[in-house]
């Protein structure tokens, strides 16, 4: 079992309470975990001790099996004890539970990091963890195990030719209980006669672009560049010719195609990673006018950073337009349900509504609705257009790459079954759009049930990513109760910033230095932040549109998401006109209400109900026709304004994108002439057509996609990131998955 030798008062009161409800029974309950545990002398409890717990249930929120466990733990009993007991008595759950609970006291402070390095070099991997004593270490390459690797640190011999797959992974064990570290590629790059190595300190290196051979010009000859580096994390690579950027060219080779008097000029290749970048020297590419005397001159001398001369003062950054696509999922299918993603949607539409966003925000999507949503937001974006998703729920991070997971997944779910935020990103790229910015509150917690490794494309070096994930790597993020209403940590703060005037990059920054004041999550929950970005990008920049067709087209497409039915009045039979009219609380949940405008005088009392509404919808029956938004179910009721008139039935209809057909329903009048007791009837049918997100049919997706297409999986190597408050704890595995999937 190894040494669980912490005591179970070291218990945090979450697992506390998920024992005491598993075990305050009579079946094998507290009483069976009594008499197992009293095997042992020391752990034996007396007839009145006994009584006293049975005696808690008195009490209104007394639990016989907390007061057990205290008896125990006054007895020195440790978790290794108190976990054998459980697995005499044969209750897997509370197994699953103890367990889960010494797995999440395993924290790794000290993550391994991808590197590129030389041939012949040695490499050092490190990982770090804080936990229960007794700590061990297992290293491994892709699913084999590295022979004697025991301790924190791993040294890599490169002079070797590298495994097939040079990634690399450490198991920390404490007993039963288990976590993994992030992966971490090394890359190894061969020697070369023509390419002086120039190592930073600690995190990279840029070499001078080799000499290329003479072309003549319009032969279809190439000149060939050439930039390498060294770094840790890898670096990235843009060139530049006559100081200006080249377009597409981000690979350490350069091919000058067609080498005319057009592509003349100095060529130099600015290298980059998270921390430091570097220049290298330029080459002066020359045509002379001989075609015969096309040259490559020497490298001009440059100092440390040679960076170029400073650019003429840059016009103001603008979009030429701002889309957003806000998902929320809570209610669960197979899972635990979350509180915070709907309060969290809500507030972040309107703070980006203000910041003139077009903004789609949807509630409870299953497979197939998020792929389809996903792909109806791409066709939102185009060149220079400014696209940020934000998405709560259920997630999970495997090698770097971020799930979304769908509310429909199954119990034992892998990428399959969820959406890759990274493949997103891949498709988002393809538009060529000026920003991408991903919000995540979501946990990241590795899944143990996913051992595919996504083959995906490589994203593309644009230099206008941002990711900002509302918790680290293998940690949870958390929702804070307020009464009815939950908000997730990471929203609670951000919208407070949200409509400043910073880089996006600034804002986000100061979002974590709030969340780190939070005493009740500080260790648990921090704010991390990933980016690429090289300009001032800020959620206000204004739009500029590229031209007015374009500009047309998106808006027509965005208006197909928020079409409301026109407010309309009925008039019965009997004389009462009725005024029914629509109002839109999600691009996905609509409230219909219905008020009598006018009636005869002979009328004592009328009211006009919906009936027979669509059963597709997801509808609560009980909750229609309310005379309160609250009673509807709609806790939003306080904060947002419908400007409906009072004295009104209200009904709330969800899930709209389910709708297959046009909507339909009754509206059922039932009024009473004075001096009559019995109310009498009549029925009016209304069709609104298609309403908000059901016009743009993603119930017609397909089922979802096998691993490695669109929109299912992404690339080892690629970028990665509300689980909500708590995780299922997976099943246990004894071998590391491979790059790619991911555990929640």
């Amino acid at each position: 079992m190894g040494d669980w030798s912490m005591s179970i008062s070291s218990l945090g009161e979450e697992v506390v309470a998920r024992l005491c409800e598993l075990l305050d029974n009579a079946v094998r309950g507290w009483r069976k975990l009594a008499e197992v545990a009293g095997a042992e002398k020391r752990f034996k409890c007396s007839a009145e001790e006994l009584e006293l717990c049975s005696l808690k249930v008195l009490e209104p929120r007394g639990s016989p099996t907390r007061c057990l466990l205290q008896l125990l733990a006054e007895r020195d009993c440790t978790l290794k004890d108190l976990l054998g007991c459980l697995e005499r008595m044969g209750h897997t759950q509370a197994c699953q539970v103890l367990g889960g609970a010494v797995q999440d006291m395993i924290h790794i402070t000290v993550q391994p990091e991808s590197q590129v390095v030389m041939e012949g070099t040695w490499v050092s991997l490190t990982c770090w963890a804080t936990g229960p004593p007794g700590l061990a270490y297992q290293w491994f390459c892709g699913k084999q195990e590295v022979p004697g690797a025991t301790s924190p640190e791993l040294l890599i011999d490169t002079a070797a030719p590298p495994g097939q797959p040079a990634w690399y992974i450490c198991r920390v064990n404490c007993g039963a209980a288990f976590a993994f570290s992030r992966w971490a590629h090394v890359q190894v790059e061969r020697s070369s006669s023509q390419l002086s190595q120039q190592l930073l300190p600690s995190h990279g290196g840029a070499a001078d672009p080799a000499a290329a051979g003479a072309v003549p010009p319009g032969r279809g000859g190439r000149a060939g560049l050439e930039c390498r580096a060294i770094g840790n994390p890898p670096p990235q690579y843009q060139w530049f010719r006559n100081r200006l950027p080249v377009e597409g060219a981000q690979a350490p080779q350069l091919q000058v195609k067609l080498v005319t008097t057009a592509e003349r000029g100095s060529y130099s290749c600015r290298v980059f990673n998270l921390f430091h970048e570097v220049w290298s020297q330029e080459v002066d590419v020359e045509i002379g006018e001989d075609p015969r005397q096309t040259s490559v001159g020497p490298p001009t001398p440059c100092g440390e950073h040679p960076a170029p001369s400073p650019p003429s003062p840059s016009p103001i950054l603008a979009a030429t337009d701002k889309v957003a696509l806000l998902i929320g999922n809570m209610h669960y299918l197979h899972h635990k349900r979350l509180r915070a993603p709907m309060v969290d949607v809500h507030a972040l539409s309107t703070l980006l509504r203000q910041l003139d966003f077009k903004v789609v925000s949807l509630l409870d999507l299953g497979r197939a609705e998020m792929q389809m949503a996903v792909n109806e937001f791409l066709l939102l974006l185009g060149k220079g257009v400014y696209g940020l998703l934000y998405y709560a729920g259920h997630g999970y991070e495997n090698f770097g790459n971020s799930f979304m997971v769908p509310i429909d997944a199954p119990s034992s779910y892998t990428s399959a079954h969820c959406l890759c935020v990274q493949q997103v990103l891949q498709s988002m790229q393809q538009r060529c759009t000026g920003l991408n910015i991903f919000l995540l509150d979501m946990c990241r917690k590795r899944n143990l049930n996913d051992d595919v490794i996504p083959q995906v494309g490589a994203l593309q070096v644009t230099a206008n990513i941002v990711f900002g994930y509302a918790t680290c790597a293998d940690a949870e993020a958390y929702e804070l109760s307020q009464g009815e209403l939950s908000n997730g940590v990471f929203v609670t703060f951000l919208k407070r910033w949200l409509l400043e005037d910073e880089k996006i990059t600034v804002l986000l920054d100061k979002v974590a230095e709030d969340m780190g004041t939070l005493e009740i999550t500080r260790g648990r929950q921090a704010l991390e932040l990933r980016s690429n970005l090289s300009e001032r990008r800020a959620l206000t920049d204004p739009i500029r549109p590229l031209g007015r067709d374009e500009s047309s087209a998106r808006n027509l497409q965005w208006a197909k998401a928020h079409v409301l039915p026109e407010s309309q009045h009925l008039r019965f039979d009997c004389g009462v006109t009725i005024q029914l009219g629509f109002a839109a609380e999600f691009s996905n949940i609509m409230i219909i209400y219905t008020r009598v405008v006018a009636a005869p005088g002979d009328i004592a009392k009328c009211e006009a109900k919906l009936t027979d509404i669509p059963q597709e919808l997801d509808v609560d029956l009980k909750c229609t026709n309310k005379e309160s938004l609250e009673e509807v179910g709609s806790p939003l009721a306080p904060f947002w304004s419908l400007s409906c008139p009072s004295c009104c039935l209200y009904s709330r209809l969800c899930s709209l994108q389910k709708l297959q057909q046009e909507l339909e329903f009754t509206v059922c009048l039932q009024y009473r002439y004075c001096g009559m007791d019995d109310f009498l009837e009549e029925r009016r049918t209304v069709s609104v057509g298609k309403p908000l997100i059901a016009k743009l049919n993603l119930q017609l997706a397909t089922s979802p996609s096998p691993p490695g297409s669109p929109l299912s999986t992404s690339p080892p190597g690629s970028w990665g990131a509300v689980g909500g408050s708590w995780v299922n704890t997976p099943e246990e595995t004894l071998s590391p998955e491979l790059p790619g999937s991911h555990a929640l």
